[in-house]
């Protein structure tokens, strides 16, 4: 719903909702939507005769990428940005921090790094068939055929209203028509100067008895996703008290998924050293996180959220910068070249 040009986000997590914290959720779908198109586009590098990966094999490898991406996106997370998840036990199923999935945290980096050691087992793996291939070659796989998984990613973080992006208007002051006004600000590190306070009125009514304000908040946010005319005139009086903020997600996909895709993709038109859709990879992914994370605010569990005027998820794309431009630098050339899509070739049946 528009007020104010900006756009009030009115979207709810969950595609289907069974009870209060599970159902089917847009994340874990953009994930499997991920996954999917990634296992499509291998089969058909493979059809292709783009990969001397056989396409019975890719099955498995699949699996493995699968199993390095959501390890490593965990793992990652706590490591990079909430160390305290691995040692935070108690509560519900599954007790441990780390396994709590349902709960958010997943790094797009530390996913990377999974990927990367499931390369390694994928090539393992060929070698023990009798059909190798070289590591930079899997890898030039995974990084064009990640590019939508990165899309779907931020998509659903849109979705989900987090990872928000920086102000661009006060709450009450006229705002851009591209602008979002996420009310998930509120009640956390990220809301404007005495939003709570003016929130309360709104809140009141929502409010059970014994609840915090917060609580109540969360059963204001139900209505105004459940889409029905009270949401509709909750809306109206709900956007003035609201922020409106650069929608980061949105830039964030469609410049690492889309449009680093649409780069590799270029780049392999042509038959190719091993290793080359990884360098660009790197390097390009690393660029386009550093400007647009410039838009997006640091994560606020960090104590220390920026370093010399970089966040964290900056300071670990220069270290991708640096190591594609050192793949291709110092990794010879292979004597294999792979890819070549612009070119004629048989097609596998």
């Amino acid at each position: 719903m528009f007020t104010l040009a900006a756009w009030l986000h009115d979207l709810s997590p969950f595609l289907v909702r069974f009870t209060d914290d599970f159902g089917l959720r847009w994340y874990g779908l953009s994930y499997a939507a991920g996954f999917v198109v990634a296992y499509v586009m291998l089969q058909k590098f493979s059809k292709m005769g783009l990969t001397p990966l056989s396409r019975e094999r890719l099955g498995d490898a699949m699996m493995t990428l699968v199993l390095g991406v959501v390890v490593g996106g965990r793992l990652g997370y706590a490591l990079f940005y909430e160390p305290a998840m691995l040692w935070t036990f108690g509560g519900g199923f599954p007790w441990w921090g780390l396994l709590r999935l349902n709960q958010g945290g997943m790094a797009s980096h530390g996913g990377m790094l999974g990927v990367l050691t499931a390369t390694w087992f994928i090539t393992r793996r060929a070698k023990r068939d009798g059909t190798p291939v070289p590591w930079l070659h899997v890898c030039d796989l995974t990084a064009i055929a990640c590019t939508p998984g990165l899309f779907f990613g931020r998509m659903a973080n849109f979705v989900n209203a987090e990872l928000l992006g920086k102000i661009v208007a006060m709450p009450g002051q006229p705002a851009p028509w591209w602008a979002v006004k996420y009310p998930t600000e509120a009640f956390t590190t990220q809301a404007p100067p005495g939003q709570a306070e003016a929130l309360k009125p709104l809140i009141e009514p929502f409010r059970l008895k014994g609840e915090t304000y917060e609580e109540g908040y969360r059963h204001l946010l139900e209505v105004l996703r459940s889409g029905t005319p009270e949401a509709h005139r909750l809306a109206e009086k709900l956007s003035p008290l609201i922020s409106a903020r650069h929608p980061s997600q949105l830039y964030q996909g469609l410049t690492e998924g889309l449009l680093v895709g649409l780069v590799l993709w270029f780049i392999w038109r042509k038959p190719r050293h091993a290793g080359a859709l990884t360098s660009a990879f790197l390097v390009c992914y690393g660029i386009v996180r550093i400007l647009t994370e410039f838009i997006r605010l640091p994560d606020a569990q960090l104590a220390v959220q920026r370093i010399m005027g970089l966040s964290r998820g900056q300071w670990l794309s220069v270290a991708m910068i640096v190591a594609g431009l050192l793949v291709q630098v110092l990794v010879p050339p292979s004597k294999e070249l792979f890819g070549g899509w612009g070119k004629k070739r048989e097609v596998t049946k």
